[in-house]
């Protein structure tokens, strides 16, 4: 469960600053921020504890890239999301309008074929309807899709700023446990990695360098929304001609309330997840931003309830 807690303005920069890179340093986020680097140590441990924030580190997304929209019996959503974000087969599991949706994301070998991953989901007589929606484009997502936290200007956190990644590197089978400890935490000390690698921490910190260098590697923020303020989350599936569709996609993804935005297959073509404060900037939003882009026929949308299950496949032991 999340504690109590308050979010101030330096917790947002310091977040903003994450979501830049994960892994900087305190004492490199604390030169951008102007304080001292103990206050950054302290204030991140108080919002790791708390629950309101965790670094992950995770490889490229892989997979069929299948997101399934589950319609379930009044009441059973919980325990269907539940049991969803248990499978190593599921990226991510949100409840969605009131407990009678469940929204999720499939992970898995694309060699295997969509038929092999759709068909491994459960079978209940409380799921009453499914909908898969293949991505066909991403627009925003990811680290990309953190425009919300923005508190600071671009110039000010420049420094945080990795090189584009380029390359490739060969994995091995001791790149999994890397991979698995850190997307346990993101901020795992080298040490820790190195215990559960078997290498050195010299390597090990030589690996991770490596592997982002060469876009092998990425870091992501799962966030406690509530927690800093964002209490009207939704999903929308946006039905847009496909002459307008890269424009109206790319026209969503600069919006800062924008946190995901794809093309998809499907009854809409284009999903995208807003975040916003209250219900009252939500429908301004709605209104005002995507009511005025050109091409859009038709927007359904679905509240989140909770999101059981976030980027990572480890479960956070706070949440």
């Amino acid at each position: 469960m999340v504690e109590t807690l308050t979010v101030d303005d330096l917790d947002r920069q310091l977040t903003q600053c994450l979501g830049i890179d994960g892994r900087a340093s305190f004492a490199a986020i604390a030169e951008v921020l102007g304080v001292s680097d103990q206050t950054v140590a302290r204030r991140y441990r108080r919002l790791r504890s708390a629950g309101a924030l965790r670094v992950v580190g995770l490889p490229p997304k892989t997979g069929a890239s299948w997101f399934l929209r589950l319609r379930c019996v009044p009441g059973s959503g919980e325990a269907i999301a539940t049991a969803l974000a248990r499978r190593p087969d599921t990226a991510w599991v949100q409840l969605l309008s009131g407990d009678t949706e469940v929204l999720c994301s499939l992970r898995g070998d694309p060699r295997e074929g969509t038929d092999a991953l759709l068909a491994r989901l459960p079978r209940s007589g409380r799921i009453v309807a499914v909908t898969a929606y293949s991505r066909l484009h991403m627009f925003t997502g990811g680290p990309d899709g953190l425009k919300f936290l923005e508190v600071l200007p671009a110039a000010q956190v420049a420094p945080l700023q990795r090189p584009t990644p380029g390359g490739r590197v060969e994995l091995g089978d001791l790149d999994d446990a890397l991979f698995g400890a850190l997307a346990a935490d993101g901020r795992a000390p080298y040490a820790d990695l190195a215990d559960a690698t078997g290498w050195s921490e010299t390597t090990v910190r030589r690996r991770v360098d490596q592997l982002r260098d060469t876009g092998a590697l990425y870091f992501d923020l799962e966030l406690d929304m509530p927690t800093y303020g964002y209490r009207s989350t939704v999903w929308m599936w946006l039905s847009v001609p496909p002459s307008h569709l890269a424009a109206v996609g790319d026209a969503l993804a600069k919006f800062p309330e924008i946190a995901y935005a794809m093309a998809t297959t499907g009854p809409a073509n284009l999903a995208a997840c807003a975040v916003c404060r209250s219900q009252e900037e939500l429908y301004e939003f709605l209104t005002d931003k995507v009511g005025a882009l050109p091409g859009v026929e038709r927007v359904e949308t679905a509240p989140i309830i909770r999101t059981v299950k976030q980027a990572s496949p480890v479960a956070a032991s706070f949440i």
